[in-house]
């Protein structure tokens, strides 16, 4: 387990949430993964999924989820007990800076650049 979020290395990582405050970071990091975690919860369930929101509610806070087969599930965030980064964080390495350096790049070695995203 390692002792804190890195937010650009978070793939293949897994966080023990056992305090309030590590329960949050981890799981404001789960909202920015653009990939599937693996969330197992007090009871011994694991649920996979993509985080796509964390709120605040009256009665406590709660994750919602994107199930594979495409449906969605809302998560009292009290029940995670820990969170795995099981999935391809599909836009590590795609950040603004890299592209202009990768592009920049081809312009000076004379290959065709272009403005197209790489294939995911």
């Amino acid at each position: 387990m390692s002792d804190a979020p890195k937010p650009d290395a978070a793939e293949g990582t897994v966080y023990d949430t056992d305090t309030p405050e590590r329960r949050r970071q981890v799981l404001a990091q789960a909202v920015d993964y653009r990939g599937d975690v693996t969330l197992e919860l007090a009871d011994g369930e694991q649920v996979v999924g993509y985080v796509f929101d964390r709120r605040e509610k009256p009665d406590g806070v709660t994750v919602r989820l994107l199930l594979p087969e495409g449906a969605r599930r809302e998560l009292p965030a009290e029940r995670i007990t820990r969170v795995a980064f099981t999935g391809r964080d599909t836009a590590a390495g795609k950040s603004w800076e890299t592209w202009v350096k990768k592009y920049a790049s081809k312009k000076q070695r004379g290959e065709a650049a272009n403005l197209e995203p790489d294939p995911l």
